[in-house]
This record gives C-alpha cells, structure tokens and sequence, in this order.
C-alpha cells in the first residue's frame, strides 16, 4: 500500500461521511513533473545545472565581497547578504526536488514538511528585507551624498543586516507552530516540488480557515510594507535624478540602481502574484512555474544581473582571472 503503516483509520461519530472515509497520514507524497522517466530524467539535468550554477555564482559573489577591500561598501556589503540568502534559498527546496525526479516514489514526513516551509518562507522573508534595505542604501547614496558613511557606516550596516536576518526567521514562526497543532489526511499527494502553503492547508483534515487568515495577513502585511517602502525610497530617488542639472550625472545615478530595480521587480512581482492573496482558493499549475522561477530561476539571475551590470564586481572578476593566468597569488587588493 502506498501509505503502509503511515496511516490511522479515523472515523468519529459524528463526523460526515466524506471526513470518515478519510485516514490520518504522517507523510506526502509530491506528484512527479511528468509520468514519463526520460522527461523526469532531463529535469533532473536541468535543474541539477542551475542549481550547480546558481551555488558558484552566489558563492563567487561572496568570495568578491569578503576578499576585495574595493568593495567593502554598505552596497556590496547587503549584495554579499543576498548571495547567502540565495545560496541557502535554493539548498532548502532543490536537492529534494532533484532526488524526487530520480526516485520512483517522492516523499516527505509532515514535520519535514513544516520544517521546509518554515525555513523556505524565513529565507524568502529574509531576502525580501534585504532587498527593501538596499533600497535604503540607494536613497542615501542618491539623496543624501554627503551623509552616506554616517548614515551607513560598517556598524549600522551590520545591524541592519541583523536586523533583516533576524525578523525573517521571526515571521514564519507562529504560522508554522500553527501549521503543527493541525492534523493531514489523504489523499496525502502535493502536486507542487515543496510544501508550499496552500499545498499544506489542502491537505488539513481540519479547519485552517484562522491559520490561513494568521498566514494571508503575515504575507501581506510583510510583502506589501516592504514594497511601498521600497517605492518610496525610488520615488525620492526619482525626484533627486530627475532634478539634476546634467544629463550624464542622471544616468550615472540611475545606473547604480537599474541592477537593484532589475531583482526587486522580479522577486516583489512574483511574491506578489502568489502570496498576496487567499491561497487555498486557487489551484493552478502556473502557480508551480511560477514558484520554479522565483525559487530556483531567480537565484541564479540575480548574480548575473549585479556581475553583468557591475563595473566593480567585473573589475574584480578579471583581476582573479589575471591572476590565475599569471598562476601569482590571489589578491584584490589596490
């Protein structure tokens, strides 16, 4: 049996007959990609790539960061928060999901489960205010010049980085607490490559219309207070470019943001498109393409789009590349 010893016959008086003929389950079971192996088996490769890429870019960005003095700024700092974001982002979701492409049957107990959605959400949340912070860095750089290594200095910057670290691991905790006081029943499958919310809640054989209010209003309040606090910082920053004198020294500001407005229209839309609204209402297969993109296709841009784009980070890259060509000891420094 597929469920084997996983199941526990439930079926109290006075239940309906629909809850009755429903059994307690400790485990899911995720739905393949597709039913045919060579199709399961070119995901595999497909993802496997991207996820070996999006590891080496990250990790490369945060190499740079750490080892090169030149980019010991308030910007390149928060860049190199984000790589590790992105790095542990993907390593909570992908491996599993590449191990279920090969396996004949994916599954997951109910407290992994919870654990990758707690961790998978701190992670996200985590990414979503650093992102709002460097928008904050933007502002200062742009608005206020002169203020910069004050406003910014190593110290502040630390702090905030604490900050973000710390209230994305905050948010998801009481709805995932809430998500372990409920009980699951089959059919135990998740057609989706993580436990998603909306997945979870679908498969509650008990009432999650409060746990689902507690989660809507965390991810909205969270998305969207982020969101227009990063509009503001951009329509100050707007109005400053916009009021200078000379034509060259508004597309130099701008450039300095088009990498930073690049990751935060990427991610916030995507966010947006899946968590700010009620989950359970919706089942749709694009939900799953669109959480493929945002959980495994954006971590790998957002490396290309700061080293593309990033005359410093660049600079750097071709130092190390000197450098090894020349086979002389790696250093970054001026």
């Amino acid at each position: 049996s597929i469920l084997s010893s996983n199941l526990i016959q439930i079926g109290q008086p006075g239940q309906s007959m629909e809850k009755a003929n429903h059994t307690l389950v400790n485990e899911f079971v995720f739905l393949k990609f597709s039913n045919s192996p060579q199709i399961q088996m070119l995901f595999f490769i497909l993802f496997l790539l991207i996820y070996l890429l999006s590891l080496a870019a990250n990790t490369l960005i945060l190499l740079l960061v750490v080892l090169d003095e030149r980019l010991h700024t308030p910007m390149y700092f928060f860049i190199g928060n984000l790589s590790l974001v992105e790095i542990w982002y993907t390593t909570v979701t992908v491996p599993k999901m590449l191990a279920n492409f090969i396996s004949t049957r994916g599954v997951i107990s109910v407290p992994s489960c919870i654990a990758q959605y707690y961790f998978f959400f701190s992670l996200a949340a985590t990414e979503l205010f650093i992102l709002t912070t460097m928008a904050f860095d933007r502002y200062v750089a742009i608005c206020r010049p002169l203020h910069y290594t004050l406003l910014l200095s190593p110290k502040t910057c630390k702090m905030l980085a604490w900050i973000c670290w710390s209230l994305g691991f905050l948010c998801p905790m009481f709805p995932s607490f809430l998500l372990t006081q409920i009980s699951f029943c089959t059919p135990n499958q998740i057609n989706h490559f993580f436990c998603d919310a909306d997945q979870i809640f679908r498969l509650s054989c008990t009432d999650t219309y409060a746990i689902q209010a507690v989660g809507y209003a965390f991810s909205t309040v969270i998305i969207l207070g982020a969101l227009l606090f990063t509009l503001l910082s951009y329509a100050q920053i707007l109005a400053t470019i916009l009021a200078m004198a000379s034509a060259t020294a508004r597309g130099k500001a701008f450039s300095t943001c088009t990498a930073h407005l690049s990751v935060v229209t990427i991610y916030f839309g995507t966010l947006i498109f899946m968590y700010v609204r009620p989950a359970v209402k919706y089942e749709s297969s694009i939900n799953k393409v669109v959480a493929i993109f945002y959980s495994v296709i954006t971590p790998l841009l957002n490396p290309l789009i700061y080293t593309l784009r990033n005359k410093d980070v660049k600079d750097a890259l071709r130092i190390i590349a000197a450098q090894i060509q020349g086979h002389h000891p790696i250093s970054l420094e001026t």
